[in-house]
């Protein structure tokens, strides 16, 4: 699967005309400007491999962020392959805290037409995403496909992944 990340940093806006700027603002303003700005790379999509459906119904199936492993059900079977969690890599300013934001789902598309939907976006984060001493952060993530309309296909699609500072 192909994925693509976004990156989005939120600045205090400046004062109306004729206001006087708040002392906290301006600092605000001023150390959102000094940080180092983030940046994100995809290391790897995840690919849920081969997979069939076994009647006409919707299937599922699951990638663990942390293992890679697949869980199929309601309707799908493992044809093998080698499933994978997608990994990426956060840098920007050391020992900062970052907020990272995954959709809540994906539209997948086929050459054919059909389409299929990922959702529910896990990943192996701590509950406070910190960047280390040299301003990086690893991650990977998973989540759940599910098939629409009971079409197969070879399906594609990106993930905006959203990164700012905490």
């Amino acid at each position: 699967m192909l994925f693509a990340a976004s990156i989005a940093a939120i600045l205090p806006g400046p004062a109306a005309a004729g206001e006087v700027e708040c002392k906290l603002c301006v600092e605000a303003r001023k150390e959102a400007q000094e940080r180092t700005p983030l940046e994100i790379r995809i290391e790897s999509g995840i690919s849920f491999s081969s997979m069939a459906l076994l009647s006409r119904g919707d299937g599922e199936a699951e990638i663990d962020p942390v293992t890679g492993q697949k869980r199929t059900s309601n309707n799908l079977i493992d044809l093998g392959g080698s499933p994978f969690s997608g990994r990426a890599t956060v840098t920007g300013e050391p020992l900062q805290p970052v907020r990272i934001d995954l959709p809540r789902s994906v539209t997948l598309h086929s050459p054919s037409g059909a389409t299929a939907e990922l959702t529910d976006f896990v990943t192996d984060l701590p509950e406070l995403p910190m960047l280390d001493a040299s301003g990086s952060l690893e991650f990977s993530f998973g989540g759940r496909f599910r098939t629409q309309g009971g079409e197969a296909g070879n399906f594609r699609g990106r993930i905006p992944i959203r990164v700012d500072y905490n």
